[in-house]
C-alpha cells in the first residue's frame, strides 16, 4: 500500500484548470477594457466615474480582481512548494501571501462599492 506524505500537493488537474480559467477571465477583461477605451476614450475623472458606476463594469471588474488574486495565490503557492523546503518558512510565506491577498480583495471591494 502506498502512503502519501502530506506536503500541500493536490495530485490533480484542478489547480492547472483554475490557473487557466483565471487567465482567460483576465484576458477577456483586458480585451474588453482596451476595446472600450479605444472606442470611447475617457479623458477626465467624471468619465471614469461614469464608467465604473455601471453595475456590469463593477461586477466584471470584481470578477477580474478575484481571478487575479486566485491566479496569484496558485502561482505563489507553487513557487513556494518548489523552492522553499523548510516547512515553517513555507507556511509563514503562505500566511503572508494569504493575508495580503485578502487585504487586497477587501480594498478592491471598498474601491468598487465604497462611497463615491
Amino acid at each position: 500500500m502506498v502512503s502519501r506524505v502530506p506536503s500541500g500537493d493536490r495530485y490533480g488537474i484542478k489547480d492547472w484548470l483554475v490557473q487557466r480559467l483565471t487567465a482567460v477571465v483576465m484576458a477577456v477583461y483586458t480585451l474588453f477594457m482596451t476595446g472600450y477605451l479605444l472606442w470611447q476614450p475617457v479623458s477626465n475623472f467624471a468619465g471614469w466615474q461614469e464608467l465604473f458606476h455601471s453595475l456590469p463594469v463593477r461586477l466584471f471588474s470584481l470578477i477580474f480582481l478575484l481571478s487575479l488574486f486566485l491566479h496569484a495565490w496558485l502561482g505563489m503557492r507553487d513557487i513556494f512548494m518548489d523552492y522553499v523546503h523548510a516547512t515553517l518558512i513555507r507556511l509563514g510565506l503562505y500566511a503572508l501571501v494569504i493575508l495580503a491577498l485578502v487585504a487586497y480583495a477587501a480594498w478592491a471591494v471598498r474601491i468598487l462599492w465604497g462611497p463615491a
